[in-house]
């Protein structure tokens, strides 16, 4: 998420968790990938922003905040990812995003 403006605090919430808990520290087990299965509208907005969702599916897989910590298994999911893009130096920049259970 190092291509997150700063006001996108989504954004952070979620590359904090990520360097907090991820399959290199063991934290995370299982088909953890979010896969996208459709992005059915894109749209431009106000000051040049490109807004938007996508489907995503979620597998199952197991966490743990630490490693004492008691894991908390997760199944198959589905969600909308929202998101809003801005323009920076010639890339597209995630400026919002919300994972919205389905």
């Amino acid at each position: 998420m190092s291509a997150a403006t700063g006001e996108c605090s989504q954004c952070k919430l979620y590359a904090d968790y990520v360097s907090k808990v991820n399959a290199a520290n063991g934290g995370l087990t299982g088909d953890y990938f979010e896969r996208v299965n459709d992005v059915p509208d894109l749209f431009r907005g106000e000051g040049g922003l490109l807004g938007g969702h996508a489907t995503v599916t979620i597998g199952a897989y197991t966490s743990k905040d630490s490693p004492s910590a008691k894991p908390v298994t997760s199944m198959v999911r589905k969600y909308k990812r929202e998101f809003t893009l801005s323009p920076q130096q010639g890339s597209w920049v995630m400026s919002a995003m919300r994972l919205v259970p389905q």
